[in-house]
């Protein structure tokens, strides 16, 4: 596997997160105190295009490391969740880095 697809589903994984939590951030100054209502609008629409690009990468990684469909489905909901794209990232990073190695000592070969 090339080191790019774990680049661009990490890139992304963090993206998606800290959008999410400036998202979360946003709601709560709309619905707590009244205010940012248009800030909210541009952030939660900017938040679903990043998501959606997440998911297109993640599926990629997930296809390639041939995952079993509950690892991959719970890869995929993480972008979802506030701070859990960081720990599964992380975790992802661990399993998938050997599979990266692999084939680049394969390929020099």
């Amino acid at each position: 596997m090339k080191r790019s697809v774990l680049t661009r589903y990490r890139v992304m994984a963090y993206v998606t997160a800290v959008m999410l939590l400036i998202l979360c951030a946003c709601m709560v100054a709309k619905y707590g105190f009244d205010t940012g209502a248009e800030l909210t609008f541009f952030v939660s629409q900017a938040h679903g295009v990043l998501f959606m690009i997440y998911l297109v990468f993640a599926f990629d990684l997930g296809s390639k490391a041939k995952w079993t469909f509950g690892k991959l489905l719970w890869v995929l909901v993480s972008g979802t969740i506030p701070l859990a794209a960081f720990f599964v990232e992380r975790t992802v990073r661990a399993e998938v880095e050997p599979l990266v190695s692999d084939s680049l000592a394969t390929a020099r070969a």
